[in-house]
C-alpha cells in the first residue's frame, strides 16, 4: 500500500495498537507545549505524579494568554511556571515573547516529530510536517511524564492543492474555503493531509496559518509534507539540521477521501458572525461598516502577515473611526519588521501596536464597542468570545483586514491595486526563552495565593442518581461551558474560584444549582464541546458535581477531557430521546461502574421510571479511567 504521511508518522510512533481508523492507539510523544491559561493546571498535575524531570525530547512552558497584569494573579502564575520549568526540565518563554504555536514552529518544531499541546491550535505545527495535536492539560502532563498519548486512530482526508494563489488571496482563504465546504464538524476524527502541485507554492508562514485553523474543523490534526520550503524556513532559523524530507508515497491510496482545491480559483473570504464556517466572499459584504480591525493571533500575526498589512498601508491611513491594532505573533516578527523599517511604516499609518501575545483572540482586552463590527485575522468568532455581548466578529486574512481598515467597511483587497511582494525575513532572531538547568532538583517552585491545590476526585460509585441541571443545543463550545476573558482567565490555577463561572454566559445560576443537587447531569446536542482544548470545561463542572453528560455527539478533545476528570460521556442511542430530557429531571444510572468495566456498549438509564437507552463508546483504558474517578487517579495507581 502507498502510505500517507500521517500513517507513516503514526506507525513510527506507535506504542500500542495499529493503524486502523476508529480503533484506539497510543503514540509516543516527542515534544510538548503548554500555555499559561492551561499550563498552570498541567504543571500541578505533573507535580502530582511525583517525577523528578520531564521525559520528552523537549517540553516548553509558554506564557502568551494571561499576559496582562492587572493584579497579583497572572504574575503569580508566571512566576510559578518559570520556577516549575527550571525545576522539572522545561524551556520557559516569558510574557511578551510571543504566542506558543508561532514560537514552537520557529525554535523547536521538526518534521516527523509528534507534538502534543494543551491548546487546540497546536496543529499549527503540522505546517512543518509534524503530527501536532491539541489535548487537555492532563494528557499533556502525562506525555511530559513519558506516558503515551491515546486517541482513536484518525482517518486521513487528503486535500489536493492545485494551481497558485492569485494576488491578494492568502492562506486564510484556503482554510476558510474548507470550512465553507466541510463545516465546523467536518474534520472530526480526521487528519487533513495536504498534497499536490499547489503545495510547493505555499511558504511555511502560509502552511502553518492553514494547519492552525484546521482546529475549527474539529480535526485531530493537519499536516503538510516536509520539502524545500520547509528546509528553507528551518535554515532561516539556523536549524537546518532539523530538516528531513517527508511526504506521502507517490500515488498514495491511503486517503479516506480527497478534497481538491484549485488555489487559483479562490477569492478573498470572510467568516461571518458567529461561527468560523459562516463563510462568504468579501466582495459580498461591502455593506458592513467596521470600527475595529486587528491583525494578530497564532494564525494571523506572523512576519508574513505583518508585511502584507504594511505594504497595503504604505503612505495611507485607516478610514476615520477605524481602530487598527497589531498583535505580533512573536517577538521575532516584531524585531524583523523593525529591522527592515516596516515597523516605522505601520506606526506612521496610525497602527496601535500591542505586545506579542493572544490578547483579543481570547477576550483578554481589545473588546469591540457595543453594536459594532470587528474584523480580525483570528481563528475563532464564537459568540461573546471578544468580551462584548452580542459581538459581530468577522474573520479573514491580512489582505481583507488591510483593505477593510482603509475602507471603513469590509472590502475586497483586489481593489487595492498590485499585490505586495513580501521580501525574505531579515536574519534577526531575538529570543527570551530560558533553557532549563541541567539539574533542577535544587530549584524552589514558587507559589503565590492564586495557586490553589489540585482538587481530590473520588472514584465512580456503582450506582448514580443525577439531576439534570442544564439542557443545551448543538455546537456548544468550550467558551459556552468555561468562558475566557480578563475576569476569568486569571483563575485558571484556582479551580474552586473558576468553577463559579461554569456556563455563566448560558445560565448564571448553573453553578449554585449544580452544587446544591450534589450529583448532576448535563444534556447537549451534536458536536458538544467544540473549540478550545481547555480542560477547565471538564474539571470545573466535575468540581461542582457533574458526573455524567448525555449528548447526541461529542467533540474529540472535550470528550477526552471529560474522561480524564471522571465525567462519564454518554451518547443517546436514539437522538429523538433528546426531546424527552429536560432540566430538573432525575436520571438513575444503576450498575454504571460495572457496565463500564464489563465493556457494555448499550446501557439503559432510568428516566422518570422509563428506560433511556444510551451508548458507552469507550475503550477499555477509558472505562478504567472513568471507574477510577479520573486519569490522575488512574496514572497514580499505575505508577
Amino acid at each position: 500500500m502507498a502510505k500517507s504521511l500521517t500513517r507513516k508518522i503514526i506507525e513510527a510512533h506507535l506504542s500500542e495498537g495499529s493503524f486502523e481508523p476508529g480503533k484506539e492507539i497510543s503514540l509516543i510523544i516527542d515534544q510538548t507545549l503548554t500555555q499559561d491559561a492551561t499550563g498552570t493546571l498541567a504543571a500541578l498535575e505533573f507535580e502530582a505524579l511525583g517525577l523528578e524531570r520531564v521525559r520528552t525530547e523537549v517540553s516548553v512552558s509558554y506564557v502568551d494568554h494571561n499576559i496582562l497584569q492587572a493584579d497579583f494573579k497572572n504574575p503569580d502564575d508566571h512566576r510559578f511556571l518559570r520556577s516549575f520549568a527550571a525545576r522539572y526540565g522545561l524551556w520557559f518563554s516569558p510574557p511578551g515573547n510571543g504566542i506558543c504555536h508561532q514560537l514552537h514552529a520557529l525554535f523547536f518544531g521538526r518534521p516527523g516529530a509528534t507534538l502534543l499541546g494543551s491548546d487546540s491550535h497546536t496543529p499549527h505545527g503540522g505546517g512543518l510536517g509534524m503530527l501536532a495535536m491539541g489535548a487537555g492539560g492532563l494528557d499533556v502532563a502525562a506525555a511530559m511524564a513519558g506516558v503515551p498519548f491515546s486517541l482513536p486512530c484518525p482517518k486521513v482526508l487528503g486535500v489536493r492543492l492545485v494551481g497558485e494563489l492569485s494576488p491578494w488571496v492568502g492562506a486564510k482563504d484556503v482554510i476558510l474555503e474548507l470550512l465553507r465546504r466541510l463545516t465546523v464538524k467536518g474534520g472530526v476524527g480526521l487528519v487533513l493531509e495536504y498534497f499536490g502541485p499547489g503545495v510547493e507554492t505555499l511558504n511555511l508562514y502560509q502552511r502553518t496559518a492553514i494547519t492552525n485553523m484546521g482546529a475549527e474543523l474539529g480535526a485531530t490534526g493537519s499536516i503538510f509534507p516536509s520539502d524545500e520550503q520547509t528546509r528553507r524556513f528551518l535554515a532561516e532559523q539556523g536549524r537546518e539540521e532539523a530538516w528531513q524530507p517527508l511526504a506521502a508515497d507517490p500515488d498514495c491510496d491511503d486517503y479516506d477521501r480527497v478534497e481538491e482545491i484549485d488555489l487559483s480559483a479562490l477569492e478573498p473570504l470572510v467568516a461571518c458572525p458567529s461561527s468560523p464556517d459562516a463563510v462568504r466572499p468579501a466582495a459580498q459584504l461591502t455593506d458592513v461598516p467596521v470600527e475595529q480591525v486587528i491583525i494578530g493571533s497564532c494564525g494571523g500575526g506572523s512576519y508574513w502577515d505583518l508585511m502584507i498589512l504594511a505594504a497595503a498601508l504604505k503612505d495611507k491611513h485607516p478610514a476615520p473611526g477605524v481602530s487598527l491594532a497589531v498583535n505580533p505573533g512573536s517577538r521575532q516578527a516584531l524585531a524583523q519588521i523593525a529591522a527592515n523599517g516596516t515597523l516605522g511604516d505601520l506606526l506612521e499609518a496610525g497602527v496601535r501596536l500591542h505586545q506579542a501575545g493572544c490578547l483579543g483572540c481570547i477576550g483578554m482586552s481589545q473588546a469591540p464597542a457595543t453594536g459594532t463590527a470587528s474584523v480580525r485575522t483570528f481563528p475563532r468568532n464564537f459568540p461573546g468570545r471578544s468580551g462584548t455581548k452580542g459581538d459581530q466578529v468577522y474573520l479573514c486574512g491580512p489582505q481583507v483586514a488591510a483593505a477593510t481598515a482603509l475602507a471603513g467597511h469590509i472590502a475586497d483587497p483586489r481593489e487595492l491595486g498590485p499585490a505586495p511582494v513580501v521580501p525574505p525575513a531579515p536574519p534577526v532572531r531575538p529570543n527570551a526563552m530560558a533553557a532549563p538547568p541541567a539539574d533542577g532538583s535544587g530549584v524552589e517552585v514558587l507559589r503565590g495565593p492564586n495557586i490553589a491545590p489540585f482538587p481530590q476526585l473520588e472514584e465512580l460509585t456503582e450506582d448514580l442518581s443525577c439531576t439534570v441541571t442544564l439542557k443545551v443545543g448543538d455546537n456548544i463550545t468550550t467558551d459556552h461551558i468555561m468562558p475566557a476573558g480578563s475576569q476569568i482567565l486569571p483563575l485558571r490555577s484556582n479551580v474552586p474560584a473558576i468553577s463559579r463561572f461554569v456556563f455563566a454566559a448560558v445560565d448564571e445560576s448553573f453553578a449554585d444549582r449544580t452544587q446544591a443537587v450534589g450529583s448532576a447531569v448535563v444534556v447537549g446536542g451534536d458536536n458538544y464541546g467544540q473549540g478550545s482544548s481547555r480542560e477547565h470545561a471538564a474539571l470545573a463542572p466535575r468540581y461542582l458535581g457533574v458526573r455524567v453528560k448525555i449528548v447526541k455527539s461529542f467533540a474529540r478533545i472535550h470528550r477526552a477531557n471529560l474522561i480524564n476528570f471522571g465525567i462519564v460521556p454518554l451518547v443517546l442511542a436514539d437522538p429523538a430521546d433528546y426531546d424527552r430530557l429536560d432540566e430538573g429531571q432525575l436520571i438513575e444510572f444503576p450498575g454504571l461502574k460495572t457496565a463500564l468495566l464489563e465493556e457494555v456498549e448499550r446501557y439503559e438509564a432510568i428516566l422518570e421510571g422509563q428506560p433511556l437507552p444510551l451508548l458507552i463508546a469507550a475503550s477499555q483504558r477509558e472505562r478504567e479511567i472513568l471507574a477510577a474517578g479520573g486519569r490522575l487517579n488512574y496514572i497514580k495507581n499505575m505508577l
